[in-house]
């Protein structure tokens, strides 16, 4: 259980705030209870404040989470979107409201028993993956919601659930995965990650808890400890001395899991 609640303390990933509608889409995150909190990172809603002139391109960079979303005005259609290596951009509506929870890594596989390599670099609906939650969120859901009262039904499945559940987290696992976000995902998985099993067992145990392999994982949580510092490339050059062979292995990694290239972000 110990990893378990260190991972909030040692990871918050982190999702690019949108700056050139700002006006006229919301995004907005909040915390779910207290008892969630080591396994639920955030509620968060995606929502236009007035009817837009064209569609929207909601981008999501690669944060090592899995989510689950839907829209408010159409609860009963709810998906799951599982780990990816690179960004995703979604094609929207001139109008949306849509709510998601973001589920730490690693803790919908525990929660849920689901093996998330069978979710990686997708999404689907929810109805095949949980088909009691999808039920949930059809039947209590609609577009007059508050966020309190969103959090409050939301907290109540989630809290209901874990109470509920029997999972066991495999310690072996949980033991790599502190190591790697110990390290800001810089060590050298073959040689730092000395967990007492083969590498054949570690990748099973990756692929099954986070979606692929402990060295994509790690490069994932490279990329979001380089969006939370932001460091000034021009200020300090030896940010690319963070386990990349060069700058231009950076930047080419940096624009995959982003979508733009860290000259553009990192101002």
């Amino acid at each position: 259980m110990s990893g378990i609640l260190t991972i909030k303390d040692l990871y918050q990933p982190i999702q690019p705030t949108i700056t050139d509608t700002a006006e006229q889409v919301h995004y907005r995150e909040f915390l779910p209870d207290s008892r969630l909190q080591h396994y639920i990172h955030c509620y968060w809603q995606l929502q236009t404040m007035a009817e837009l002139t064209a569609p929207f391109h909601y981008r999501v960079v690669a944060d090592g989470c899995i989510d689950i979303y839907f829209e408010l005005q159409n609860p009963e259609e709810s998906y799951v979107i599982g780990f990816s290596k690179t960004y995703t951009e979604f094609p929207l509506d001139n109008t949306f409201n849509y709510i998601g929870v973001r589920f730490y890594p690693a803790m919908f596989p525990l929660l849920f028993s689901i093996n998330a390599a069978e979710l990686a670099n997708r999404y689907e609906l929810l109805a095949l993956v949980l088909p009691d939650n999808a039920t949930f969120l059809a039947q209590h859901f609609n577009e007059k919601l508050d966020p309190q009262a969103i959090k409050t039904l939301l907290d109540h499945y989630y809290l209901k659930h874990i109470s509920t559940a029997a999972f066991q987290p495999d310690n072996r696992f949980f033991k790599a995965m502190t190591l790697i976000l110990e390290n800001s995902g810089t060590l050298a998985v073959e040689k730092d990650l000395d967990t007492g099993i083969s590498s054949r067992q570690l990748r099973r145990l990756f692929e099954f808890y986070i979606g692929d392999s402990a060295k994509t994982f790690s490069k994932v949580v490279r990329f979001q400890s380089i969006l939370k510092e932001k460091p000034s490339l021009r200020e300090n050059p030896l940010f690319f001395d963070a386990g990349y062979y060069d700058q231009a292995h950076f930047i080419k990694e940096f624009k995959n899991m982003y979508g733009a290239t860290p000259g553009n972000v990192l101002k």
